[in-house]
């Protein structure tokens, strides 16, 4: 029976075109959440990064949506207006443990969930393709929002987590009331991958020549805890984080599909690994850049070590309501974790613009 209903979502999947909803698209069939354990406007803001984060989340939920049973965090009142928090490669839902019960506190419902190969989420059958393009990571968060019987929701999010936001608002910008989007305007295309940077731009991503290699792949497989220690060193240069903040996120990296679903993604990046058929509607789409018309706010940190565009190269794919700010005091790539009351403030005058 569980073959039958997936070869069903597939043929489902592959008549999509983008703009569908996924209950069009026979993705929005909810299952019953179960338990599994216990600023003004302006272009720069201040915020102080701190050493050692100790916010828990307590009981994770699970719930089947779309091709996974995702685990996620909930915070705040049921009727609250709902946010969602994304997060991005290498982390997890715990940037957003200190960011979690300031909005909450505010009266709204947030829902923070783990990304396919993080944490426990779990794909619900072995024969689905450990997929990490950009597209499907999107349909995911509108499954996720089906299951759960969100209509509209507030997203904010960073590195992956705000490439799938971004892809949210422009393609259904119905379920976005708005956005905020750390380092902006994030929509891809193999097509444009395929272009050289400047050598400086190159050697900043490093580890996405790696993933090319079987060895790079070989080598996340067996080193996964040590390597994205080190991005976190690198693209948060003045982070202090302590051990047991990382260990806490660490964990999420032992998911069965992490290293299959990260090396995916890069690899299809670069235009070395195929997606899945059914989401090519969607990536022709991503691929002439559509423009973002929600509310939206973009941050940056002033000392993100990580590959991130210019403010001012994005600004104008964002069409609607529009602030950007610069956060000073040394705040790098994790965002939301290393300063949580301004990401929080943020999402909150994001959803009242």
């Amino acid at each position: 029976m569980e073959d039958a209903v997936n070869a069903r979502r597939r043929r489902l999947l592959g008549t999509a075109v983008a703009g569908l909803s996924l209950m069009e698209l026979g993705l929005g069939t909810s299952a019953q959440a179960q338990t599994t354990g216990a600023m003004s406007d302006g272009k720069t803001g201040d915020a102080k990064t701190g050493a050692t984060h100790t916010a828990s989340f307590g009981t994770i939920r699970q719930i089947g949506a779309g091709a996974l049973n995702v685990g996620y965090a909930e915070a705040g009142p049921a009727n609250g207006t709902p946010v969602i928090l994304l997060h991005g490669w290498p982390y997890d839902i715990y940037s957003f443990a200190e960011v979690t019960p300031l909005l909450a506190a505010a009266g709204y419902r947030v829902i923070v969930p783990y990304l396919r190969g993080y944490g426990s989420t779990r794909f619900l059958s072995t024969d689905t393709p450990r997929n990490g393009q950009q597209a499907v990571v999107a349909v995911d968060a509108i499954a996720l929002m089906d299951a759960l019987k969100i209509d509209q929701a507030v997203f904010g999010a960073f590195d992956w987590g705000a490439r799938t936001a971004d892809i949210v608002a422009a393609l259904w910008p119905e379920r976005c009331k708005a956005l905020v989007s750390v380092s902006g305007y994030l929509i891809g295309s193999q097509q444009a991958n395929r272009t050289p940077l400047p050598p400086k731009a190159e050697f900043a991503w490093w580890y996405q020549f790696y993933f090319a290699t079987e060895r790079g792949a070989a080598g996340y497989a067996a080193n996964r805890r040590d390597f994205n220690r080190l991005i976190w060193q690198l693209a948060s240069p003045k982070w202090q984080f302590d051990e047991a903040t990382y260990a806490r996120s660490a964990a999420s990296f032992d998911n069965p599909d992490h290293v299959a679903v990260v090396i995916h993604n890069y690899r299809w990046r670069l235009g070395l690994a195929q997606g899945e058929p059914q989401y090519d509607a969607l990536e022709q789409r991503l691929a002439m850049s559509p423009s973002i018309g929600v509310p939206t706010i973009t941050l940056e940190g002033d000392a993100n070590g990580a590959p991130h565009p210019d403010p001012a190269a994005y600004a104008k794919k964002f069409t609607g309501k529009y602030r950007h700010r610069t956060l000073q005091g040394g705040i790098g790539h994790n965002l939301p974790q290393e300063a949580p009351k301004a990401f929080a403030d943020a999402v909150i005058e994001a959803a009242q613009m």
